[in-house]
């Protein structure tokens, strides 16, 4: 059991009467509270609990509709993401109480302090290195997800991108060095279908769709958010491609002409490198022969290893501010 999720047991008032819990772990919460429901932006996550109690978790980027007595947040990551999310479940609560939980490494105590703006907040309680805050019946207060995007454009001099972002996306309302420097190295692509995995905010699908427009694009994320923000990201630019949510590389098509990536490495607060080695590990099995794998790693990641093992070759295309451009090819 989550340890955040081990609070809230402490806490019995929490999940009575119809609850609805938000970002939940993958965990066994849902036995304790038969009135509960989850709602999950991590399509890993959800395709867990969804088989685990079927019809009670929802997927998406907004809240499922309905009133609820109690709503639990569980911390995510980002600041602009929790402010999001706070004000979407307080609209939901007529009358009821919303609770935040989460560890403390993971900033809770700085987070409470977001629950101003929605009454006064209560520290109900401190225990598995997590707290746990309400607001009883918090002040009400929605804007569609879609006003809090933000919109940057890249290649002003060239044929301008517009990139729009949501909370909560890696880099969000910005170019990170990483994918500025793979973005250099997009040449000479073979013909055939394009994937980026792990596609964010559709930065490096979209640019691969404006570059190469006669080849179909896949854009795949585990999180609903950066395949929502990669649809408008597309749509700001007329531009085609698929989009697809799911929990890692098995989601992908296969025959691919090249996968193109700055995969993640980061979950939480937790370091987490597993949806990248798999991507290493499982790549030769979704490229065509002849495929190729080009991504951005930060430098100290040992990635060549893995590529050679289970595709071939690994060629370092560039490096700078830390990171590095790897390309590999699919033996024939």
């Amino acid at each position: 059991m989550d340890p955040r999720s081990e609070v809230l047991l402490r806490q019995p008032d929490c999940l009575a009467g119809r609850t609805l819990l938000a970002g939940l772990p993958a965990d066994e919460l849902l036995v304790h509270s038969p009135e509960a429901w989850g709602w999950s932006w991590h399509a890993g996550h959800h395709a867990y609990l969804d088989r685990r109690f079927a019809g009670r978790v929802y997927f998406g980027t907004t809240p499922p509709a309905g009133d609820y007595d109690n709503a639990v947040l569980f911390l995510p990551k980002s600041k602009e993401l929790a402010d999001y999310l706070l004000m979407a479940l307080a609209s939901r609560l007529a009358h009821g109480t919303l609770y935040l939980v989460g560890e403390k490494r993971g900033g809770i105590e700085r987070a409470a302090k977001q629950l101003q703006a929605f009454g006064t907040p209560v520290k109900l309680d401190s225990a598995r290195h997590c707290q746990l805050w309400r607001v009883s019946q918090p002040k009400s207060e929605s804007r569609p997800l879609e006003t809090l995007s933000q919109t940057f454009t890249l290649f002003p001099d060239k044929v301008a991108l517009d990139v729009v972002s949501l909370p909560g996306v890696f880099s969000h309302g910005r170019l990170d060095k990483g994918t500025a420097l793979l973005l250099e190295h997009l040449d000479h692509l073979p013909t055939g279908p394009l994937l980026d995995f792990g596609c964010g905010a559709g930065i490096v699908g979209a640019t691969l769709k404006q570059r190469y427009s006669e080849n179909p694009v896949y854009l795949l994320d585990v999180d609903a958010f950066a395949v929502q923000s990669s649809q408008m990201t597309l749509a700001a630019n007329q531009l085609e491609g698929t989009l697809i949510v799911g929990d890692g590389i098995a989601a992908a098509p296969r025959d691919l002409a090249a996968i193109i990536s700055n995969p993640p490495f980061h979950q939480g607060v937790h370091t987490h490198y597993q949806a990248s080695e798999t991507l290493l590990q499982e790549a030769v099995h979704h490229l065509k022969p002849g495929g190729e794998l080009r991504l951005v790693a930060n430098s100290f990641l040992k990635y060549p290893p893995l590529i050679e093992q289970y595709l071939g070759p690994c060629e370092t295309l560039a490096e700078r501010d830390g990171f590095k451009v790897y390309r590999a090819r699919r033996r024939s």
